[in-house]
C-alpha cells in the first residue's frame, strides 16, 4: 500500500496509525504516488490560523474523501502547533479508517509504548479526570484502557516515588535458549547452535559485571534490583550459572531492600540444581512461564516442553521455596482460542502465582511465525482473550502494576504485568517508565542512563550477538567508561 505524505512532518504517526489497521501489509512512504493501486493520501497546508487537512483513501471501497479545517484557536494550552496539527490529523484518519474497515482499535490514535506514563505526565497537569477526558476525547481510546492506564499508572506511581535520587538497576543478558519460540525476535541462540560460545561468554560476562560493580561503587550509587534475563538464564548448566551470579554479589551490595529476579522461563531448563544456585544467590523472584497450557498450542509455537514440565517444574520451584514467582501467558497464539485461553489462565492461577504477565502476541518481522509460517493474527479474538484475563485476574486479587506496547502486537493491544499486593515487579516499572539508569551488561544489551533531576537519557549500546560480544570485548568495556562521564556531568538538582 502507499502512503503519499504532502506537506507535513507527521510521517511516523500516520504511518503506524496506518499500521494498525493493515499490520499485515507493507506500507510505502513517498511524496507522490506510485504504482500501487491501494493508496492513501494524508495532506496538510498550514495556514496563518490553522491548517487545511485533506486525506483520501483508495483501499477496498473505491475513493474515500474528506477534508477539513483545524482552527488554532481550539488548541489547547499545552499544545504546540505541531502537537495539535498531529492530533488532529491523526483523528481525521483514524476515523476514515475505522469507517473504511468496520474496525475500531480500542488504543485509539495511540501507537507508543508506555500509555501509562502518558496519562501519569496529564494527570499531573490536567488532573485525574481530565487526563481521562484527553484520553477518550482527543486521543480516542476506550474507557476500559483509559482505566487501565490510570490504575497502572497509580500504581506505579506508588513505587517509583520511593526511589532514592542516586538508584540505579542491573540487568544481565543471557541470550541463550533450549530453542527457539516460533514468534520471537530477541537476539537468543538455540542451545544446539550456541553451545560452544557458553564457557567463553560466561567468562566476558563476569568481567563486564565486575567492571559495572567498580564503576557502580566510584559513583556512589545505591543498587535498587538486579534482573538476569535473556533468553533463558537457565539455559546455562548450573556451574555457569553460579558463575554468573557469584560475581555480581562480589561485586554488589545485595542487601535486603534489593530486588533481585532471574528469569527461569523455559521448564525445560529448570533443574533442581539450578534453583538452588538461584535460591543461594539471594534472588527471591524467578519467572516460569508456561506461555500455554495446550500442549498443541505449545507444538504450534516450537516450544518443546509440555503443560505437565510446567507444572512439575512450578511445584519444584515452590518445594525449594520460592515464594515470589511469576508466569507469563500469551494472547493471540497460533491456533489458541477463548476456551483454551481461559484454561490457561485457570491453570496457572491454580498455583498461586505471586505475578502473572499477560502479553499479546506480536507478529515481529524477523519471527520464524511471519518469516516461515506466513501467520495472520486475530485482533478481536485476542481482544477477547485479554478481557478474560482483565477479568480473572481482577477477581482473583491481582492488580495491574506495568503495562507496555509492542510494535507489530496484534489489534495494537498491550502487555499488562499483574501482582498480588506488594509483590509488584520493581525492575519492570523502573526499566520502562526510564526513571532511574539501569546498567546493562552482555550481548545485546542496553545500557540507560537517567539524569535524575533532567530525565534526560542516553544509551550505551553492548554488541548485539553473542560472538560479536566476545570478539569486541575490548570495546565494549571502553563505552562503559561513557557512565562515568554522564554521572560527572550532572549539575545538582536545578532550583525551582
Amino acid at each position: 500500500m502507499n502512503h503519499v505524505i504532502k506537506n507535513h512532518k507527521f510521517q511516523y504517526e500516520t504511518n503506524n496509525l496506518i499500521r494498525v489497521f493493515f499490520p499485515d501489509e507493507k506500507i510505502t512512504a513517498t511524496d507522490e504516488r506510485n504504482d500501487d493501486e491501494r493508496y492513501i493520501i494524508t495532506e496538510l497546508l498550514e495556514e496563518e490560523n490553522g491548517a487545511k487537512a485533506k486525506i483520501v483513501l483508495c483501499i477496498s471501497k473505491g475513493k474515500t474523501e474528506k477534508e477539513d479545517f483545524f482552527a488554532l484557536k481550539e488548541k489547547r494550552e499545552d499544545d504546540t502547533n505541531d502537537s495539535f496539527f498531529e492530533r488532529k490529523l491523526a483523528v481525521m484518519l483514524f476515523e476514515m479508517l475505522c469507517a473504511e474497515t468496520s474496525y475500531t482499535p480500542v488504543w485509539g490514535i495511540l501507537t507508543g509504548v508506555r500509555p501509562a506514563k502518558l496519562m501519569t505526565n496529564l494527570s499531573k497537569n490536567l488532573g485525574d479526570e481530565k487526563a481521562m477526558l484527553y484520553f477518550t476525547e482527543e486521543l480516542k481510546v476506550s474507557g476500559e484502557k483509559a482505566r487501565l492506564a490510570q490504575m497502572v499508572a497509580k500504581k506505579e506511581n506508588e513505587i517509583i516515588k520511593k526511589q532514592k535520587t542516586n538508584s540505579f538497576s542491573l540487568y544481565v543478558s543471557i541470550p541463550f535458549c533450549p530453542t527457539r519460540c516460533s514468534y520471537c525476535s530477541f537476539v537468543s541462540h538455540s542451545n544446539e547452535q550456541a553451545k560452544k560460545l557458553m564457557p567463553k561468554y560466561t567468562e566476558l560476562l563476569c568481567i563486564e559485571i565486575e567492571y559495572i560493580g567498580k564503576i557502580a561503587k566510584e559513583l556512589g550509587l545505591c543498587l535498587e534490583s538486579v534482573y538476569i534475563g535473556g533468553g533463558t538464564p537457565t539455559a546455562l548448566d548450573a556451574q555457569s550459572l553460579k558463575k554468573v551470579t557469584d560475581k555480581i554479589s562480589e561485586n554488589f551490595d545485595l542487601n535486603e531492600n534489593v530486588e533481585y529476579t532471574i528469569e527461569s522461563g523455559r521448564p525445560d531448563s529448570i533443574t533442581e540444581e539450578k534453583l538452588r544456585v538461584i535460591m543461594n544467590s539471594k534472588a527471591q523472584r524467578i519467572s516460569i512461564n508456561p506461555q500455554t497450557f495446550n500442549d498443541s498450542v505449545l507444538e504450534e509455537i516450537g516450544r518443546k516442553h509440555t503443560s505437565a514440565q510446567t507444572v512439575e517444574a512450578m511445584l519444584l520451584a515452590r518445594k525449594v521455596g520460592f515464594k515470589n514467582i511469576n508466569m507469563d501467558i500469551i494472547a493471540g497464539l497460533p491456533t489458541d482460542t477463548t476456551d483454551s485461553f481461559e484454561n490457561t489462565l485457570t491453570k496457572a492461577l491454580s498455583f498461586e502465582p505471586e505475578n502473572v504477565t499477560v502479553h499479546t502476541l506480536a507478529l515481529k518481522r524477523a519471527s520464524t511465525l511471519v518469516t516461515e509460517a506466513k501467520r495472520r493474527g486475530d485482533a478481536e479474538l485476542t481482544a477477547d482473550m485479554l478481557n478474560i484475563a482483565f477479568e480473572k485476574l481482577s477477581q482473583s486479587g491481582y492488580k495491574p502494576y506495568y503495562m507496555y506496547r509492542q510494535s507489530k502486537c496484534l489489534g495494537n493491544l498491550e502487555n499488562v504485568g499483574w501482582a498480588k499486593e506488594g509483590y509488584e515487579c520493581r525492575y519492570n516499572i523502573y526499566m520502562m517508565e526510564e526513571t532511574h539508569s539501569v546498567f546493562a551488561v552482555g550481548a545485546g544489551a542496553v545500557t540507560k542512563l537517567c539524569n535524575p533531576y533532567t530525565h534526560q537519557i542516553e544509551r550505551i549500546f553492548n554488541y548485539k550477538y553473542p560472538y560479536e560480544y566476545i570478539d569486541s570485548f575490548s570495546e565494549i568495556l571502553k563505552r562503559k567508561d561513557a557512565i562515568k562521564d554522564f554521572y560527572y556531568s550532572i549539575d545538582k538538582k536545578p532550583e525551582t
